[in-house]
């Protein structure tokens, strides 16, 4: 009985969800590389200030513009999917 009335939901519904499941997977999965990169960029950058003190100026500089980048496209990711949800 569950499984019939699942399987006509599923049917009435597959066009419009499956779209809007896959931008929601889109945007997870860009927050989630975003999130994955900005920690590795956090983690690599403490470890050359920690050998390198004198430097870390400058390694603090470049692991900010380079999480500004990553963050900018995760952003555009997550609009673009955010716009395939509601257009």
């Amino acid at each position: 009985m569950f499984s019939a009335i699942l399987t006509v939901l599923l049917q009435v519904t597959a066009g419009a969800s499956l779209a809007k499941m896959g931008a929601a997977i889109g945007a997870a999965i860009a927050a989630v590389g975003a999130g994955y990169g900005i920690g590795r960029i956090g983690s690599s950058a403490m470890e050359a200030i920690a050998r390198q003190p004198e430097a870390s100026g400058d390694i603090r500089s470049n692991m900010i513009v380079s999480a500004a980048l990553i963050e900018g496209v995760c952003f555009f990711a997550v609009i673009t999917c955010a716009l395939v949800l509601f257009v």
